[in-house]
């Protein structure tokens, strides 16, 4: 029997650094091969559009899909479905959202573990929405971040943000007034804004000093968040599929510009693993699109943590996994 798993039963099962442990033991099956990741499959429509993914992890046995609406006007909405793979039961759907905003942070948290970084950490944010929330949780639950600056077009929303999570987190958050300040004299700089144009907001130029980029907000091919100098200028450039390179209009630009040879481009998978490691000085990119593995890495523990209060039997699911 599936169970239905809305926004209020999801929010709070799960902490960031639980969700950053599940997205590395889905890696780790990645990278041995036991896993499928489609891209995405995009439908436009008059005044909308549907985004689709699946992936199936057959080391833990399950698969999964997550569909996601724009309505203009309206905003985004998210559903995950969860499946056992061994005989195509439907176990449960999920609320999207929370595992979106959870596992897009999470994902930078997985990087950030392998990006050394000593002492301090001052973080710059372009952006104030759910995944600039959760993108500034996960980089404090794997360094020792003292101070970030963050930018959005919207004063209220980034003055709002710097309260918020000044409270949430302990650390001094202070709103700035553009992306070149935010972005300028930071070890760590996330780009998770809601920019939707051809023109970068953010610039190569500006990032002499940072360690780590996680550039999350565009997963578009038409519009592009970074310039090409940001991967330029990196050492590394990370991605955590390799369809980011056709989806995100931030590397397709790189590539166009030859600012992204091959030589220098490595899977997430690949770094969790060791089989790439992060240099230990200079810049690391990280690019994400999101999989839906990273979905379904989540919606499986939050099935196994709460499918059993809808009075739904999941132990030899959990033995599975065990």
């Amino acid at each position: 029997m599936a169970v239905t798993l809305g926004y209020s039963a999801l929010n709070s099962a799960l902490t960031m650094c639980e969700a950053i442990d599940l997205l590395e033991q889905a890696l780790t099956h990645e990278a041995a091969g036991k896993t499928m990741v489609s891209p995405k499959y995009v439908t436009e429509f008059d005044g909308g559009s549907m985004r689709v993914l699946v992936a199936a992890d057959h080391a833990a046995g399950y698969f999964a899909t997550k569909a996601y609406h724009i309505i203009q006007g309206a905003g985004v909405r998210y559903v995950v479905t969860l499946y056992r793979l061994s005989d195509g039961e439907l176990l449960a759907m999920l609320d999207g959202q929370i595992i979106t905003d959870l596992r897009t942070g999470a994902a930078s948290g997985v990087i950030a573990r392998r990006v050394k970084i000593d002492g301090a950490v001052s973080v710059g944010i372009l952006g104030s929405g759910n995944q600039a929330h959760t993108q500034l949780e996960s980089i404090a639950a794997v360094y020792n971040v003292e101070s970030a600056d963050v930018y959005s077009p919207t004063v209220q929303n980034r003055e709002a943000y710097a309260r918020d999570m000044s409270a949430k987190l302990g650390i001094k958050v202070k709103a700035v007034s553009s992306a070149e300040q935010a972005a300028r004299g930071h070890q760590v700089v996330i780009a998770a804004s809601s920019a939707r144009g051809s023109e970068p907001i953010l610039r190569g130029a500006w990032l002499g000093e940072c360690r780590l980029l996680c550039a999350v907000g565009n997963t578009r091919a038409q519009f592009a968040e970074a310039d090409a100098d940001s991967f330029r200028n990196a050492r590394l450039v990370v991605v955590d599929s390799w369809h980011a390179i056709e989806e995100a209009g931030d590397l397709r630009q790189a590539v166009a510009a030859g600012a992204l040879p091959e030589a220098k481009r490595a899977s997430l998978a690949q770094i969790v693993t060791g089989a790439v490691t992060a240099p230990d000085s200079g810049l690391v990119a990280f690019k994400s699109v999101g999989t839906a593995l990273q979905d379904l890495a989540l919606a499986v523990r939050y099935y196994q943590l709460l499918a059993k209060t809808a009075g739904v039997p999941v132990a030899d699911d959990l033995a599975r996994l065990r």
